[in-house]
């Protein structure tokens, strides 16, 4: 059975990261508030997220059950699909 708090962190890390990017739902309103989509921040901002998936899924490699790793995995690619067609960095 899948861990309710992994599950909130992996949504919430996605979440700010696609809010960052400019998607428009709940998570937007809070990140606008706290100054994560100035100009300049946004990506850094999703790059980080991205960072700290990407650490989590190398961290709990073996130990997560299978709604919990694919939750992550879709997360992972989901945001470097978005990063990437943005190009830069």
């Amino acid at each position: 059975m899948s861990n309710a708090e992994f599950v909130g962190l992996v949504n919430m890390l996605h979440a700010t990261a696609e809010a960052a990017l400019g998607d428009l739902n709940a998570a937007t309103a809070s990140a606008a508030r706290d100054g994560l989509l100035l100009e300049g921040r946004a990506r850094q901002t999703a790059e980080r997220s991205l960072k700290l998936l990407t650490m989590l899924s190398e961290k709990t490699r073996g130990n997560l059950d299978f709604t919990e790793a694919d939750l992550l995995s879709q997360a992972i690619g989901s945001l470097r699909e978005r990063l990437n067609a943005l190009g830069g960095h």
